[in-house]
């Protein structure tokens, strides 16, 4: 029998796909989101496409260490150590730094950063005491290289990716599997909002990574967290810029395991 799946922004977007997929094949769901209303909604959608199994909503503010902690901790109470666990949720403002204010810079990081972090601290124990699992992390392209009208958001993503290649390896004994995906441009009402702030600059920049559809990039996500990735991004294109952008990464990252194991046989 499959364990559930927890995926928090799982009432639009990414998460949103990435629920209905994971439905799709038997996992039970639990969503975490601020928005009780689209919340509903989603529990609804899943609940159509996969009737026989269980969908819970938990409207919280990944941003508070506390509401989602507690979120998560009676999420495992009733369902179970999840087999899949998602940091979907996000937030996206463009705009030039010297024009947003610091409080613009503190909520990408309350939200993208330390959302995930919080999430994904809630859960190793209980998925470690479980036999492992599976934790995604949902990045951006953004998180290659410096662009410009992202210094609020890129940081953020950043910080969420180095997160993920740490707990690559760490979480490893744990039986816990770690990927971080990059995804481009996605047709999400996120983008929608962060087009309204988007300088004209960083918009013809965003167009070399096309525009992907939600439901490709959560196919993506899944494959990438079933084979054992520690990163994937979507299509050739940045598959290939996110290999060069850090060249060096599965070298080292052989490098210490290599260090790990030798420190285990001590």
């Amino acid at each position: 029998m499959s364990g559930p799946a927890f995926v928090t922004g799982g009432s639009s977007g990414i998460g949103l796909q990435t629920a209905r997929q994971l439905a799709a094949r038997g996992h039970d769901i639990a969503l975490f989101a601020r928005d009780l209303g689209k919340l509903a909604t989603a529990r609804e959608i899943i609940l159509s496409e996969a009737p026989n199994v269980t969908v819970r909503e938990f409207a919280v503010d990944v941003s508070r260490r506390t509401e989602i902690t507690a979120a998560v901790t009676e999420a495992v109470r009733i369902m179970g150590a999840p087999d899949y666990a998602i940091a979907s949720a996000g937030i996206s403002e463009p705009g030039l730094f010297v024009d947003q204010p610091l409080d613009t810079h503190e909520r990408h990081m309350a939200v993208n950063y330390f959302g995930a972090l919080y999430f994904a601290h809630a859960l190793v124990d209980p998925m470690r005491a479980n036999g492992g699992g599976r934790l995604g992390f949902v990045s951006s392209v953004a998180a290659f290289f410096g662009i410009y009208g992202y210094s609020a958001y890129a940081p953020s993503k950043f910080a969420l990716s180095g997160l993920g290649e740490v707990l690559h390896l760490e979480l490893a004994e744990a039986g816990i599997s770690v990927t971080v995906l990059h995804p481009s441009d996605t047709e999400t009402a996120m983008l929608a909002s962060e087009n309204l702030t988007k300088p004209a600059a960083t918009a013809e920049i965003g167009e070399g990574g096309g525009l992907w559809k939600p439901e490709d990039v959560a196919i993506r996500l899944i494959a990438a967290m079933n084979a054992g990735r520690a990163t994937a991004a979507t299509g050739v294109q940045m598959t290939a810029l996110g290999a060069l952008s850090s060249l060096l990464a599965p070298v080292l990252r052989w490098h210490q395991r290599r260090i790990i194991k030798k420190h285990r046989r001590e």
